[in-house]
């Protein structure tokens, strides 16, 4: 393993993380989140998420086994053991796609969802049928404030419901399939727009309601997207469809200078940068296809998280992917702003010496780059 003096890295990790622009950093922070995803590689498990969905003491038994060899290798323990226990797991709520309609079915280890409409008319009636709804009762169970309460007497506190969501054109894309969505934008400007103005309201609605229905000691304002398919727009379509849902929404639930307004898109978001940057947006994760220095030069006072490849970290050679992260570092170093991350998703087979070995570039490289011994 990669030589890491543990105790140095985390105290100085945990200061660089509070500002990642500071210039009393000593080095870039850390910001991969290994996941459950991760846990059956490095345990020697066959590789079954769905054990984890469903079997709440494997999911409890593999984080605990987990975490003991993370203590060993990074000094941490990584995953929440009590993720997947049924006392701290309050029921579903529908999320946007169900809401316009879209069936969410288990495939190829993972949720997705299919579309819900074909073709213009069907898209029509599906909209009448949204506009007319009741959302909250869509939403919710009817047993919801039954659950709230004894979730609150076991946890302590009230549960809170995420201010985040597939990206506009990705939840479009859900409901509707992504090369119809292309032609519709082209050839039926005004469904268009019906379709663009209804997920700007809904989507306002329904997480307004998310908010009222959460403890309210523990909302806190911001909102974040993942976006992978906003790639698949021009940015004349992204401009006119998806940008004005993103700055709708950051108005509402990130309205202040400093409120965190994020997007993930592990695709090429080149073309798309200058209109992400005239949202307001201050933390990204895009894909590898682009580096530090593009990013910044588009979003000068965004966090940028990234540009690990997730695929290089995926395969273990620590020398590969130190060079990735010594990168990143040197191009961060003028401006920092940098939290070293996957430039998209951490999958299974991802090693904890992989994770330390990143650990060392920080420590070494990263330093060096800032400018600190």
């Amino acid at each position: 393993m990669k030589p890491v003096d543990l105790e140095r890295f985390w105290r100085d990790n945990d200061l660089a993380g509070q500002d990642p622009f500071s210039a009393q950093g000593a080095q870039p922070p850390l910001a991969i989140d290994m996941g459950y995803e991760c846990v059956f590689a490095e345990l020697g498990y066959a590789y079954d998420p769905w054990r984890v969905e469903t079997e709440p003491a494997f999911a409890r038994a593999a984080a605990e086994a987990y975490n003991r060899r993370a203590v060993e290798i990074v000094g941490r323990p990584l995953l929440d053991e009590n993720a997947y226990d049924p006392p701290y797991r309050m029921p579903r709520v529908k999320d946007l796609a169900e809401i316009f309609g879209c069936k969410r079915q288990w495939h190829a280890g993972s949720w997705w969802h299919m579309p819900a409409a074909q073709g213009p008319k069907e898209l029509e009636r599906l909209l009448d049928r949204v506009e007319r709804m009741d959302l909250r009762a869509e939403m919710f169970p009817a047993d919801w404030e039954a659950h709230a309460g004894r979730y609150r007497e076991r946890v302590g506190r009230g549960p809170l419901l995420p201010r985040g969501m597939r990206g506009p054109v990705t939840l479009a894309t859900n409901i509707y399939g992504a090369e119809d969505l292309i032609f519709l934008l082209v050839d039926e400007r005004a469904l268009a727009e019906r379709f663009r103005d209804t997920l700007t309201r809904v989507i306002i609605a329904y997480f307004s309601l998310c908010d009222a229905a959460s403890d309210a000691t523990r909302v806190r304002p911001g909102f974040s997207f993942c976006d992978d398919n906003s790639a698949l727009l021009t940015a004349e379509m992204y401009g006119w469809f998806g940008q004005p849902i993103v700055q709708a929404v950051f108005e509402r639930f990130a309205p202040g200078p400093v409120d965190r307004r994020y997007q993930h898109s592990d695709s090429d978001m080149g073309h798309l940068l200058p209109l992400l940057a005239a949202t307001g947006m201050n933390a990204v994760n895009f894909g590898p296809n682009l580096t530090v220095g593009q990013i910044r030069a588009a979003l000068p006072k965004a966090v940028i998280y990234g540009q690990l490849a997730p695929f290089t970290f995926m395969s273990n050679n620590e020398e590969a992917i130190m060079a990735e992260v010594r990168r990143d570092c040197r191009q961060a170093a003028a401006e920092r702003g940098l939290c070293v991350a996957t430039s998209g998703s951490v999958n299974n087979g991802t090693k904890l010496t992989s994770l330390r070995a990143v650990m060392h570039a920080i420590q070494t490289d990263g330093r060096q780059a800032y400018g600190q011994r």
